[in-house]
C-alpha cells in the first residue's frame, strides 16, 4: 500500500514540483519540473505497481490503472466544507449530509479496526445510503455548464457518485487509510522550507534536500532520531534500513 501526493516548489525562479510517494516504513521524495505522469514515473514507484495506491481526486494518479485506488477523504471533506461555508444560513445543504455520511463511515472503520469486530452491515448500508442521496442532490442542484464554481461542486457530486467504491474503500478493507494525510505530513517541511527561506536556487540542490528528506523521514518511521540519523550520514556512513 502506497500514499501518493505531489506538492509546488520554486525552484531557480520557476514552478517545479515535489512528488512523494510512502508507506508507513519507507519515505521517498523527488523535485521535478513537470507535476504529472513525467514526475510521476521520474519518482519510480506507481509505474507497473500492482497494489493500493491512496491519492487525492487529481486525474494523473488514475492513469495507473494496474493499482486499486484509495481516494483521499481529508481532500473531499475540504471540498465539501467549501460549499457549507457558502451556504445560506439555516438552509440545509447537501454537502452538509455528504460530509456527515462520510465522517459516519470514518468512524465505524475507526472503531472496527481498534475492536476488532466487523463493521455492522445495517449501519454501513444506511451511512452509504445517505451519501449517494446527498450526492445525487448535489448533482440536481448544481450544473455543469454555469460558472467555473457551479462546474466544480457539479463535478464533485459526479465524483461522489462515480467513484463510491474507490471513496468508500476503507470500509471495506479495514487496513486501507480513509485518507493521505501521511503524504502531507512528509512533504510538510518542503513548503516550510520555502515559506522560510524562499526557492531554491537550483534543481539539484532542490533534488538534494529532497533526499535528506526522504532519509530523515524514513529513518523516523524506524525508530531512528534524525539528529543520529544525521550525524551518520555527515560521518560517511548512512543508516539505512533493512531490505529483507
Amino acid at each position: 500500500m502506497v500514499g501518493a501526493d505531489e506538492t509546488g516548489l520554486r525552484v531557480a525562479g520557476k514552478l517545479h514540483w515535489v512528488h512523494c510517494a510512502r508507506t508507513g516504513k519507507y519515505t521517498l521524495i523527488d523535485c521535478h519540473p513537470k507535476r504529472g505522469t513525467a514526475g510521476i514515473d521520474a519518482l519510480g514507484v506507481l509505474t507497473g505497481f500492482g497494489g493500493i495506491v491512496v491519492h487525492d481526486a487529481w486525474a494523473p494518479y488514475d492513469t495507473y490503472t494496474d493499482a486499486t485506488h484509495q481516494l483521499c477523504v481529508a481532500h473531499v471533506l475540504r471540498e465539501l466544507q467549501g460549499i457549507i461555508d457558502t451556504a445560506p444560513a439555516g438552509t440545509w445543504c447537501w454537502a452538509s449530509q455528504a460530509t456527515e455520511a462520510l465522517v459516519a463511515l470514518h468512524r465505524l472503520a475507526v472503531d472496527a479496526a481498534v475492536t476488532g469486530i466487523a463493521i455492522n452491515a445495517t449501519d454501513l448500508a444506511a451511512h452509504i445510503r445517505l451519501l449517494r442521496h446527498a450526492a445525487h442532490i448535489g448533482i440536481t442542484q448544481t450544473s455543469p455548464r454555469g460558472t467555473k464554481l457551479m462546474a466544480a461542486r457539479h463535478a464533485l457530486a459526479c465524483r461522489l457518485v462515480d467513484r463510491e467504491a474507490d471513496y468508500l474503500r476503507f470500509t471495506r478493507d479495514l487496513r486501507v487509510p480513509a485518507d493521505n494525510n501521511g503524504c502531507e505530513r512528509d512533504i510538510r517541511m518542503i513548503k516550510l522550507r520555502q515559506k522560510v527561506s524562499g526557492c531554491l536556487r537550483t534543481l539539484t540542490g532542490a533534488r538534494q534536500f529532497c533526499a535528506i528528506r526522504s532519509y530523515l523521514s524514513t529513518a523516523t518511521k524506524h525508530g531512528i532520531p534524525q539528529f543520529p540519523a544525521l550525524v551518520q550520514l555527515a560521518e560517511g556512513r548512512p543508516w539505512m534500513p533493512t531490505t529483507t
